[in-house]
């Protein structure tokens, strides 16, 4: 992963310590809340519906143990739902005596967040974070917010050219970049350097995907203007082919573009995806006029040398791991077999958590955050030390914060996966569900989100219980199931297979239902936004309706065929008289004895 210079230290250190300051002099009184809100923000500090929420920046995904452990910390000394006056918090939707605290949540964007941190105790935990190079810079506000890439990068197989070395020099010239610190809306950019997309690049404001031209030439696919959102847009391309080099100068087209002509009248017509749309080829033809102005300037400002890019992807350099691979192949294949024959659950995590490496000495494998009993993408003080100490141990002290709210261990020895699978295993990090039902995507909600329309986590334990059975769980195979608790789309309801949105009809929690959602990646086929299936649904009929339309996969599907592509096979109408059949239950509200019972 990355490695932070002496430049980098400083820079977060001070930026710490400017934050202190600011909020030292709103504390007295010399610094007015609307003077503080934006600085706030841009630091990663928000209000949500109960306390603060702060978001910490995890570049590309790349975290080390180190790292892990100051984020443990923070969740152990900072994060107390008691810190807090929630006494005169209006409760709303959420039973607060029951709401998880000193606990992490990784988000779909590899970022790391906190609820209950007060603003009193912030900058002690900014300085925290700046220690091990850590901080919430631009994990808000309307400015180019953290970069996200394929968590896989440098390792897939299926890899192009690897997309870490752009995605840092992108987090460079977007950090503080003072023409972009105030745009119309947030920005978005994510990049994959492999043939797979597995960073849903299609949805991002700009998504970058590396490829060689017919010259064997290096370049990116450019696309603009994605995102979910109460209008989900896939990203229209407007370079085919960019060469590697131009990168920089045709993200300041396009960013100046859309600081120029994007609105900022009305918020929810402020994204880039709204002009693209709107405009179409007038905006593709502006974003080229910016280009060619730029490239007119003498020595085109951020042209990327093949020197810059050799000095950052020298950081970049892999763990040192001693595998004597010549002596070793044959006899660890033997090993992995003889365990898995005897071993279902082992053989189960093998086929599900862990995927191929590059290095074919190598595995990539991941810890799965999904279990009953705690959100989706929730890890405790406990087990971040624990997962901090399994990468110690088994993957260079290096780990990877990954779309779908897991950890990935990117540098594993084929021959202790046996072992990493017991520790795994012993610390409840081992459910092997990856890519499977259970493995859902699931923002936070109305529990704890100030936008929220509806709670997305008891209908996320719901079908955690519904499908404890790992048999009945790997019968119904690869699906994505993708949950919000509001239109803004946190959890990515319209790239799922099965999107569940959460709305509010008279200050109750109902839900719509979409299918045939994706992100991009192989399984699924091209990104696109999932179909409303009918009117929505009472909370206590949703875990019915997720059975109800797998009972009909389940009923239709060929061998060997997964949820994806029976739907796209027969089409919706099965699907939704599956639905309508739960519909015509009697609907109430959701409850907590709902939720004990679903």
């Amino acid at each position: 992963m990355y490695r932070h210079d002496a430049f980098d230290r400083q820079f977060v250190q001070q930026r710490a310590a400017q934050y202190r300051d600011q909020l030292e002099r709103w504390q007295a009184g010399t610094l007015s809340d609307d003077a503080f809100k934006p600085l706030r923000l841009q630091n990663g500090w928000y209000i949500q519906r109960f306390a603060p929420m702060l978001r910490v920046a995890v570049p590309y995904g790349e975290i080390n143990s180190e790292q892990l452990r100051v984020l443990a910390r923070v969740a152990r000394e900072f994060d107390h739902k008691e810190d807090n006056d929630i006494s005169k918090a209006n409760a709303g939707l959420s039973d607060v005596p029951s709401l998880p605290d000193r606990t992490a949540h990784f988000t779909t964007r590899s970022n790391v967040q906190f609820n209950w941190i007060p603003l009193a105790r912030s900058a002690d935990v900014m300085e925290l974070l700046a220690s091990v190079g850590l901080h919430g810079i631009q994990t808000s506000g309307n400015c180019i917010r953290n970069t996200t890439s394929d968590a896989l990068a440098g390792i897939a197989v299926d890899e192009v050219a690897d997309p870490r070395p752009f995605a840092e020099i992108l987090r460079q010239w977007s950090t503080l970049h003072h023409e972009f610190a105030f745009l119309p809306r947030k920005f978005k950019v994510a990049i994959t350097g492999a043939r797979e997309d597995r960073a849903a690049t299609p949805w991002h404001d700009v998504g970058l995907r590396l490829l060689h031209n017919v010259d064997g030439e290096l370049g990116f696919q450019v696309r603009v203007g994605g995102g979910m959102g109460r209008t989900p847009i896939i990203g229209t391309v407007l370079r085919e082919f960019l060469p590697w080099d131009q990168m920089l100068n045709y993200l300041e087209a396009v960013v100046r573009a859309y600081n120029r002509f994007g609105r900022r009248d009305n918020m929810y017509k402020a994204r880039i995806k709204i002009i693209v749309k709107a405009e179409g080829q007038a905006f593709a033809d502006q974003v080229e006029a910016e280009y060619r102005d730029i490239l007119e300037q003498d020595g085109a400002p951020h042209t990327i040398t093949a020197a810059e890019l050799a000095r950052v992807s020298a950081f970049f350099t892999p763990p040192a791991l001693a595998c004597d691979r010549k002596s070793a192949d044959a006899k660890i294949a033997h090993i992995l077999k003889a365990a898995a024959e005897d071993d279902l659950e082992f053989s189960r995590w093998l086929t599900r958590n862990v995927v191929a490496h590059k290095n074919p000495d190598l595995r990539a494998v991941t810890l799965s955050f999904k279990r009953l009993g705690q959100s989706p993408g929730d890890a405790t003080a406990e087990q971040l030390e624990r997962a901090a100490e399994l990468a110690d141990r088994f993957s260079g002290g290096e780990a990877r914060v990954t779309h779908t709210q897991n950890l990935l261990l990117p540098w594993v020895r084929c021959d202790q996966l046996p072992e990493l699978w017991r520790e795994a295993r012993r610390l409840g990090l081992a459910k092997p569900n990856i890519g499977l039902l259970t493995d859902m995507i699931a923002c936070p909600g109305g529990d704890f989100c100030d936008l929220a329309n509806a709670r997305s986590l008891p209908i996320a334990q719901a079908v955690l219980a519904r499908y404890a059975d790992l048999d009945e769980l790997h019968d119904i195979g690869e699906i994505d199931l993708h949950m919000s608790g509001c239109i803004n789309s946190c959890g990515h309801h319209h790239s799922g297979h099965i999107g569940v949105l959460g709305v509010d009809k008279d200050g109750q929690e109902w839900y719509q239902v979409t299918l045939g959602g994706s992100d991009g990646k192989r399984l699924s086929g091209e990104a696109t936004p999932g179909k409303v299936i009918g009117p929505s649904f009472a909370a206590n009929e949703v875990p019915e309706v997720i059975e109800a339309l797998l009972d009909t996969y389940r009923a239709q599907r060929e061998d060997g065929e997964p949820f994806i592509a029976t739907l796209r096979r027969i089409g919706l109408e099965p699907f939704k008289q599956a639905a309508n059949v739960v519909r015509s239950t009697t609907a109430r509200p959701n409850t907590e004895a709902d939720t004990a019972t679903a």
